[in-house]
């Protein structure tokens, strides 16, 4: 996905006992930083489902939900919670969910 001066993100919600660019729960959106325009997408139901079982979010993550919300008039609920947390990592360094 993403290359040499090309990078490309993905949002994910992640274990915090778990490396930070390792395995994942779940994809919640994607990040372009080099396209104009619509260069991300945010699952906003989502995230706001992993905040309310006690996920933290990171600033990057944060402000890409907030400018998703600006359009849909969701208000922003925060959670504290060191089990898992939602950001921003590089997509080619994201894995694929493992099965337990």
């Amino acid at each position: 996905m993403g290359t040499i001066n090309k990078p490309f993100y993905r949002i994910v919600v992640a274990d915090s006992r778990f490396a930070t660019t390792g395995r994942f729960l779940e994809i919640l959106g994607w990040y372009d930083p080099k396209q104009k325009g619509d260069n991300f997408s945010v699952n906003v139901e989502r995230v706001h489902h992993w905040m309310g079982t006690g996920a933290q979010i990171s600033p990057t993550a944060a402000s890409l939900l907030k400018k998703a919300e600006a359009g849909q008039g969701v208000p922003v609920g925060a959670a504290v919670d060191k089990k898992s947390s939602v950001a921003a990592v590089p997509a080619e360094k994201a894995s694929e969910p493992q099965e337990a």
